[in-house]
Parts: structure tokens; C-alpha cells; sequence
């Protein structure tokens, strides 16, 4: 029989002993690991007790109000181009350019000489036509003149007749008034200019109210109603908001646009808005006067669906999942989940988990509302 080494033996069984030692404490300090990675996971946030500082802001009722953005081109309440019913030559130019005017006012007189001397002619005709019809009917009762000559008689004083009337209304014509109150345009004959019939004279505006004039896509047409609220900007005071009212709804839609045209009327006194300026507008569809709003810095998207940190009586953060309506500049209306004067979370949500405790910091706006 083969004998080993006494040292080996002594080695292999000092290693039998340890063994089991080193594998018990393997298994002590992974478990350690692990109930340290399980603790880690299960909660967010700053150690108990801990408070994090954060903003808050109360949920408030206030008047929100849903608003289509477009686009249109503001046109004169009423607008004409004055022209010439009768040839000759500007006598007498009664406005400025730019002027106001009113209704009834002269804008223009056409020499007229030549049309009274007409009607001076034809009056003289008319009255001999008058004097041969009233001869030959008391001569036809008595038969001595044929039926056809006090016919022919008849007709020549209604044709003298007609005749002097035209040339009356021609008259009439040589003096052109402004239709309506309004601002004179551009004047584009001078004194003493012969002029053709049909000639363009200038333009008369009326430009308080103008009118707003855009397209809406059909899928908003039915929350459209007359009397709906428009407001206006334009380049040329981007500070300022003109507003309107809607009072035309085209009950055609463009075919090929799938749109209707839309009219308000905006009042214009001092004459800022101009016809044929390009227009942003802002239609008013619906407004809610009680709504509840949030600062749009509380919302937390996730998904489809949105969350926000609210504070409950413990201090404690609370997430909660709420319904958006309408957002706005900086707010969103809040249609479920939420109550009014809750506490929201504006900042500092990024170190807190759910029922982490926190603590709502003054903002400065409030420091100074306080001190007030």
C-alpha cells in the first residue's frame, strides 16, 4: 500500500474545515447586496423626515375661453368707385383727398351748357308739340281732321316730351354726391379735365365699421354662431387687439378648400384699420367663466395619460391623474381629477416620488403679496 505525504493530508484537511466558513459568508454579503438593491427600488426620494422644498400653486377657478386662430383681410363696410355717367369737362371739385365726407356732399360738376341749351330746345318743342295735340283734338270731335293725324299728334308730344325729361336726368348727372358718409380716396381727374363716360373719378370708403373677412375649415363650422367674438391684430399695431363681431356665415362650403367664409364687423373710429390689410384673428368660440386652471408647469405627461404632484394636509406629495381641457398661454384647463384650492406642484418635482414630504416655499410674488 502506497503511503502520501503527511503534510498533504494535513493541508486537504485545514481546506475541508474553511470551506464551509467562506461559502456561509458569501452568501451573508449577496443577500446584504440584495436587500439593499430591493430597499433602493421600493422608494424615491430623500430619506424619511426629510422635507423637500418645493413650488405650489393653488388650483383656481377663472373665465377661460376657447379660441380658433386664423387668418383674413379686413374690407370697407362699403366701397365705390366713383365714375362719370356723362362726358364733359370737370367744373367744380368739391372735396380732398383723404376728407370725410357726407352723405349728399358734391364730389364733382361736369359742365353743363351744352345740356341746358339742349333742354331750352327741347322744351320749346315740347311746347309747340302741345299746341298741335290740344288744336287737333278739339278739331277731331268735330271731324275735321282723320284719326291718324291726332294720333300722329299724340305720339310726337309724348316722344318732345320724353326727350326733355332725358335731357333733365342728364342734367342731374353733371352733379355727383357721395352716396354715403365715408373718407374720400384717391383723386384721379383734375379741374377743367374732359373726361369720358365711365371715366374713374375716385373712391368712396366707408371704413367704420370694416369688415373682417376669413375662411374657417368646415369641421368648426358647428360651433359658429353669429354674434361670436374676433380679435384682431395687424402689423401695423402689434400691440394692439381690435375686436369684433361675427354677424355673416356663408351657408356654402368651398369645394375645393372645404371652407366657409366668415364676416365680422369691427369698429374702427379712428380709423387705424385700413381695407386690404392682412389680418391675424383670434375667433372666441366658447367660454367658460368658472373653469379650473393650473399653471401648465404642473402637468406630467406620461403616455397618453397626465399627472400632476398635488400636496395633500400631511405635506406629503400625492400623484394624481387628471383630464386636460383647453390649454392656454401658460395654463391648461383641468376638467377631472383635481379640486379647487388643491396644491400643485410647479417645481421640484424632479426630487420627490409619490408621498415623499415636502415643503411649499414662498415664491417672490407671493413674499410680496404678504407683505402687502
Amino acid at each position: 500500500m502506497v503511503g502520501y505525504p503527511t503534510n498533504l493530508n494535513k493541508e486537504n484537511a485545514m481546506r475541508r474545515r474553511l470551506f464551509p466558513l467562506a461559502c456561509f459568508e458569501t452568501v451573508l454579503f449577496l443577500s446584504s447586496l440584495m436587500l439593499t438593491g430591493c430597499g433602493d427600488q421600493k422608494k424615491k426620494g430623500p430619506p424619511g423626515g426629510f422635507a423637500v422644498s418645493v413650488v405650489a400653486e393653488a388650483v383656481k377657478r377663472e373665465k377661460i375661453e376657447e379660441k380658433i386662430s386664423l387668418v383674413g383681410s379686413l374690407a370697407a363696410d362699403e366701397f365705390v368707385e366713383i365714375k362719370n355717367e356723362i362726358a364733359g369737362v370737370i367744373e367744380e371739385i368739391g372735396f380732398d383727398e383723404g376728407q370725410p365726407v357726407k352723405k349728399g356732399q358734391m364730389l364733382f360738376m361736369i359742365d353743363a351748357d351744352k345740356l341746358k341749351a339742349s333742354l331750352a330746345q327741347a322744351e320749346a318743342n315740347l311746347g309747340l308739340a302741345h299746341t298741335t295735340f290740344e288744336r287737333l283734338s278739339s278739331l277731331i270731335r268735330s271731324g275735321a281732321v282723320s284719326q291718324q293725324e291726332y294720333d300722329q299728334a299724340k305720339s310726337d308730344l309724348e316722344a318732345k316730351q320724353a326727350e326733355a325729361e332725358l335731357i333733365k336726368a342728364q342734367l342731374k348727372e353733371t352733379v355727383i354726391t357721395a352716396a354715403f358718409d365715408g373718407v374720400m380716396g384717391e383723386r384721379k381727374v383734375s379741374l377743367g379735365q374732359f373726361v369720358n363716360q365711365g371715366t374713374t373719378l375716385t373712391f368712396l370708403i366707408n371704413q367704420d365699421p370694416l369688415k373682417a373677412e376669413f375662411r374657417v375649415p368646415e369641421r368648426f363650422l358647428g360651433q359658429l354662431k353669429e354674434g361670436q367674438t374676433v380679435e384682431v391684430t395687424v402689423a401695423a399695431y402689434p400691440d394692439e387687439e381690435f375686436k369684433g363681431e361675427v354677424y355673416f356665415i356663408d351657408p356654402q362650403v368651398e369645394e375645393q378648400t372645404r371652407t366657409a367664409l366668415v364676416k365680422a364687423k369691427l369698429p374702427n373710429p379712428q380709423g387705424k384699420l385700413r381695407r386690404g390689410m392682412f389680418a391675424n384673428l383670434n375667433l372666441i368660440v366658447s367660454v367658460r367663466s368658472q373653469a379650473l386652471v393650473v399653471s401648465e408647469e404642473a402637468l406630467l405627461p406620461k403616455g397618453d395619460d397626465v399627472f400632476v404632484f398635488a400636496v395633500d394636509q400631511e405635506n406629503k406629495a400625492q400623484m394624481k391623474k387628471v383630464k386636460v381641457g383647453i390649454r392656454l398661454a401658460g395654463k391648461a384647463e383641468i376638467v377631472e381629477g383635481l379640486d379647487e384650492g388643491e396644491n400643485v406642484i410647479v417645481e421640484g418635482y424632479q426630487k420627490i416620488g409619490p408621498g415623499s414630504t415636502v415643503k411649499i416655499k414662498d415664491t417672490p410674488a407671493q413674499t410680496a403679496h404678504d407683505a402687502l
